[in-house]
Formats: structure tokens, sequence, C-alpha cells
């Protein structure tokens, strides 16, 4: 079972600003509104195997979820993995230069290692409501790194 959305956001910002800012970790519960806590797990700079916790608030409650990143290629992309509750999540920012700043896309997926029967049946009753709400608020991700970046 899988899930998934793409977004893009055009940012007013060298390519090298934007990831400087979506490589910030530390710094991404001050410019992103929904998260509320970062906790680091590994240490050095931003690469693969970066690992830490996020705890983002949504739909009026909080959850933390253990991250890592999985691929890096500075400054053009990045792959951040996450396992909660049995699914895999997966994040994938692409920057592209376009149009005197920086073209950013956000790929989200979900997919669901082992269904069962009543995942299934969860999936089909509240999966696009799930995801729309993540879509709002990967949206929202991307104008305050925008914002951010822009600022610089």
């Amino acid at each position: 079972m899988d899930h998934s959305t793409t977004l893009s956001q055009h940012v007013n910002a060298s390519r090298e600003k934007v990831w400087a800012v979506i490589s910030d970790i530390p710094g991404s519960a001050r410019t992103l509104s929904g998260v509320k806590a970062i906790q680091m797990l590994s240490e050095g700079p931003y690469g693969v195997g970066t690992r830490w916790r996020e705890t983002r608030a949504m739909m009026g409650r909080e959850e933390t979820v253990e991250m890592h990143v999985a691929e890096c290629d500075p400054p053009r992309a990045t792959t951040v993995k996450a396992r909660q509750g049995g699914a895999d999540y997966t994040t994938r920012f692409t920057l592209e230069e376009r149009d005197g700043g920086t073209e950013l896309a956000l790929f989200f997926g979900a997919e669901v290692l082992k269904p069962t029967f009543f995942s299934r049946v969860l999936m089909a009753a509240f999966g696009k409501l799930g995801m729309s709400v993540t879509r709002k608020a990967l949206a929202k991700d991307l104008v305050e790194i925008a914002a951010k970046a822009e600022t610089l």
C-alpha cells in the first residue's frame, strides 16, 4: 500500500542558501512552525547517516519520529527516511536553479510494510484525509523554507 505526493516551491534565493536551510536540522524547529523539537542523535555535518528525532504537531497532537539521511548530493538533492507505526516514510528534496532562484521540489511517500486487513480498511477510509493533512503541512514547510532562505 503506497501513498505519495509531490510539491514544489520557487525560492528567490540561490540553491546553496536553500540547501543551507534544509540541511540545518538543529535549526529546523526555528524555521518550521510544525516542528516543535529536534533531538540530534548523531554528530558532525549533514550527510548520509545523520540521525535525529523530530517532534511535530499534527491534527492537534504531537508525535516524535526518528529520521535519518539516506542520500545526500549537496546542494542538489537529499533523501530522508523514517519508520514509524509499521510504515516507511521517504522525503526527497531536489533543488534546481531556475528563473534567477531555486525550484525546490519535495516528494513524500508512505508505504505500509505489512498491511493487514484492518490497516487496509483504515487506509481506504482515512488514507486520503491523512495525505491531505500531510500535503498541507508539507506545503507550509516549503513556504517557510523559502522565507528563511530568502533572508540569508
